[in-house]
């Protein structure tokens, strides 16, 4: 990597592995970068290596190989205080014996800022996040959301190079998480920082990210832009672990055909050799109701489980011996679909090359 392109990234990942002592757990040979101004959502199973990737980065594990490089400077062997990294926990770790303001100020104290410049720049770092008139309260006295941009505050409050987020909004209610990811995309663009947000929230890494990327194993298996990686999946279990999918074993009988076992559907053109062994995806948002206008792809059969979710409803439906899963915002009795032939995907065979 030129010097320039590492100038341009933030943070650089270069071939980092990392095995907790006595295990096969935990990250292999991972190369990644997050540029400035950009939030990278990473998503996985839990196990799969994303909160140890976050603490290579923070300095609190150092790799056994490969490098670490914040802002085109190697940190492999910085300690966690000397690498200008921000670090918002799942749980916040806000001192209790101190003011909102006083917790804001604490990374300023560590760095030795005068005791008047510091309680300024929490004050004004915590009329950004709303809650200027909070400053003097203790962190019991305020509720989850408002301690969570306490931290958000804190660990923005000396200018940091990167941003690492562990799960921030998991301990909120549903409503409120929905508040604070729109809260957090804010001052992340406010500042233009590098950010990694590591979540178990498929939803909230979709609506929030620039790119996502996926891990299994210790290993990124796919990364991505949010629609790139959930309309164009690189394998079966990128299509399984992001969103809801009907995935089926199919067999190339065409240039735009593949048997599977519905029958044979009709694809658009995919570029297999005819016999190839294949997965068939097809989202449950592009099965249609009713029959196709020229008859392709349709089936007939009966809805055996409705789900109602307010602008919509998901269902499954059986034909023959198959049953797939299909949303509509129709609600209506179903008893033939369609899938229209753009919206069959071929990815590679799960146990076969790629």
């Amino acid at each position: 990597m030129s010097a320039r392109e590492q100038a341009a990234d933030t943070i650089v990942l270069e071939g980092v592995s990392y095995t907790y002592p006595g295990t096969t757990i935990g990250v292999h040979d991972i190369n990644l970068a997050i540029r400035r101004g950009e939030l990278l959502a990473v998503i996985g199973s839990s196990g799969c290596g994303k909160s140890t990737l976050l603490k290579i980065i923070a300095g609190f594990i150092q790799p056994s190989r490969g490098r670490v490089l914040i802002a085109g400077k190697d940190a492999t062997r910085v300690p966690p205080r000397e690498r200008d990294v921000g670090i918002v926990f799942q749980n916040y770790t806000l001192f209790p014996h101190m003011r909102a303001w006083e917790n804001v100020a604490y990374p300023l104290k560590l760095r030795g800022q005068a005791a008047e410049a510091r309680r300024k720049a929490a004050l004004d770092i915590l009329n950004r996040v709303g809650l200027a008139e909070r400053a003097e309260q203790f962190p019991a006295q305020l509720s989850g959301g408002q301690q969570q941009r306490v931290a958000l505050a804190r660990a923005l409050v000396f200018d940091p190079r990167a941003l690492l987020l562990d799960e921030p909004l998991s301990a909120l209610d549903a409503a409120l998480r929905v508040e604070m990811r729109d809260e957090i995309r804010r001052l992340q663009r406010l500042h233009q920082i590098a950010t990694m947000h590591i979540t178990h929230d498929q939803e909230e890494a979709l609506s929030m990210a620039d790119r996502v990327a996926i891990m299994r194993g210790g290993r990124i298996i796919q990364v991505g832009e949010p629609h790139e990686i959930y309309a164009h999946p690189a394998s079966r279990e990128v299509a399984a672990f992001v969103g809801h999918a009907n995935l089926w074993p199919g067999q190339v009988s065409g240039t735009d055909s593949v048997v599977t076992p519905l029958g044979t559907l009709m694809s658009g053109p995919h570029g297999r050799p005819v016999g190839d062994n294949v997965t068939v995806l097809v989202r449950p948002e592009r099965v249609r109701s009713g029959t196709a206008p020229d008859g392709v792809n349709t089936f007939r059969g009966s809805v055996t489980r409705d789900r109602f979710l307010g602008s919509f409803r998901r269902f499954d439906f059986r034909t023959g011996d198959t049953v797939l899963l299909g949303e509509t915002g129709e609600m209506t009795e179903i008893s033939t679909i369609h899938i229209p032939p753009a919206a069959v995907q071929i990815l590679p065979d799960a146990d076969g090359p790629a």
